[in-house]
This record gives C-alpha cells, sequence and structure tokens, in this order.
C-alpha cells in the first residue's frame, strides 16, 4: 500500500499570508495538490498535513475522504510536518511526499513517481532538469527513520546513502514551487 502525504503546514511568512489559500486559476492553491493525489486512486491514504492557520484552511479546502492531521509543532519545520504525515500514513510500504505549495504537479508526475518504486528501492527523487523536486517517494525504510527528523529539513539527509532512483519529469509538468505573491500574478 502507497499513501500520499501533503505538506501544507507552513506560516507562510514570506507569501505574506494564508498561502495554502491563495488563488491559482480559481482554485485554493492546495487544493491542486489534494486533486494530483486524489488522481492517482492507487494511493490510499491521502494525509493532508496542516499546522498555521488549520481551521481556516478546513472551512475553505474540500479534503474529500483525505485524513487531515495538525502538526503541533509545525514552527519547527517541514521535519514536524512530515513526522506528522508518516505518523498518519501508518504501515505503509511507501508515501509519496508533495507540497502543497507545487499546484502545476499532475497526477500524472505523482502516477508516474509512484510507478517507478519498488521495495528494491529506498526512494524515488523525481527531477525537473536535472534538479530534485516532488513529489519524493519513501520506502518503509526511509519512512521508519522519520522521526529522527529535525528542524526546517524534509527527507534530503535520509536520502544520502541510500539506495534512490532518480526519476526526470521535466517534460511532464511545471515544478515551480510558490513563494511569493508575485510568482502567482505571472500565472497564465
Amino acid at each position: 500500500m502507497i499513501a500520499a502525504i501533503i505538506l501544507a503546514a507552513g506560516a507562510g511568512r514570506r507569501f505574506g499570508g494564508v498561502k495554502q489559500l491563495a488563488p491559482v486559476r480559481g482554485a485554493a492553491m492546495l487544493r491542486w495538490a489534494v486533486d494530483a493525489a486524489w488522481g492517482v486512486p492507487a494511493l490510499d491514504p491521502v494525509v493532508v498535513v496542516l499546522g498555521a492557520h488549520a481551521a481556516q484552511i478546513r472551512a475553505a479546502v474540500d479534503f474529500g475522504d483525505a485524513r487531515v492531521v495538525e502538526a503541533p509543532d509545525w514552527a519547527e519545520g517541514q521535519a514536524a510536518s512530515l513526522r506528522a504525515g508518516v505518523a498518519a500514513a501508518g504501515g505503509v510500504d511507501a508515501a509519496v511526499v508533495l507540497l502543497g505549495d507545487m499546484p502545476f504537479v499532475t497526477p500524472q508526475v505523482v502516477a508516474g513517481a509512484m510507478d517507478q518504486w519498488s521495495p528494491r528501492w529506498d526512494a524515488v527523487r523525481t527531477t525537473y532538469g536535472g534538479r530534485p523536486g516532488h513529489p519524493v517517494v519513501l520506502g518503509r525504510r526511509i519512512l521508519d527513520r522519520v522521526p529522527e527528523l529535525r528542524g526546517d529539513v524534509g527527507a534530503r539527509e535520509l536520502l544520502r546513502g541510500s539506495h534512490v532512483r532518480n526519476w526526470e519529469a521535466g517534460h511532464l509538468c511545471d515544478p515551480t514551487d510558490i513563494g511569493t505573491p508575485e510568482q502567482l500574478e505571472v500565472i497564465p
């Protein structure tokens, strides 16, 4: 069984507000990541990790049957969100990790990353033009080590020295990670 974990707990300080709810092509930014996960029926469960502004986000976004959890220590950074997501996913074989501020990652990319994974890999790292990005598929060996993570870091440290398959997806989507309102202004 493979889960989806969508990390969306940040305060959006650099963005200047509730980034998860910023409108992108008629929907809240976070909704795009949720739809990308739901677009791959083999993913179960779909876990969404909230933190800052959780009540406001819950009220504004339809999560369907996703498990929405809150990382109480979200202010620590991405490690806290990932820990909460992995705990909520339970004993899955692997998890596809998505970011709630990457609205142009498509179900095709999520499924492609998932299809690259097998138990012989510790992880699959999606790359765009050779640069690491998301989604990242974390196998059980990496998931078991996520509780070790601290600070504003994802699983990158855990991938060092692990058996990681890189998968190029630059031809499949725009991997832009939205960090500022100015980035939204140029979206067609």
